[in-house]
């Protein structure tokens, strides 16, 4: 049974001192996106995440690790199936963001037709999805080193 929330994984990988991140290419949509699924029965948002990126990318992550970033999602942009077992004032649902690094090729599920590995910039304006781009954001500022107190 699908558990009310959603969770969403960055790749990314360090080549050379330059951060790329792993967009994947739906094969149901003409839209791009990072690792994305919902909990299944009893599942933990951090072993849902796990077991999404090995299902999507063939990646067995050594380290998953948590970003701050969480988005809801309307519960309309879900199957009539998975919200049958849902409160009945589960109007949104929880994202909850994650990265692993991903030295590795991917071996990309059905679900997927495409993974490009890109700069913040190139990956920013390829996403559609704000959740995408506001994990996105975090997980590059961590990377860099950046301040959290000196952002503007």
């Amino acid at each position: 049974m699908r558990a009310p929330f959603q969770i969403l994984a960055i790749p990314y990988r360090i080549t050379s001192g330059a951060i790329l991140y792993g967009v994947l290419h739906r094969a149901d949509h003409d839209q791009w996106q990072f690792v994305a699924g919902g909990g299944e029965d009893n599942e933990t948002p951090l072993e849902a995440a796990q077991r999404e990126i090995f299902e999507e990318c063939g990646v067995h992550a050594e380290t998953v690790t948590a970003l701050c970033s969480v988005a809801c999602v309307p519960n309309t942009c879900f199957a009539k199936c998975h919200r049958a077992h849902w409160a009945k004032d589960a109007y949104v649902i929880p994202e909850y963001s994650f990265a692993f690094a991903c030295p590795t090729e991917v071996l990309l599920s059905h679900e997927h037709t495409e993974v490009r590995w890109l700069t913040y910039r190139e990956a920013r304006e390829l996403l559609q999805w704000d959740s995408n781009k506001t994990a996105l954001y975090e997980l590059d500022c961590r990377l860099r080193g950046v301040d959290a107190r000196g952002c503007v």
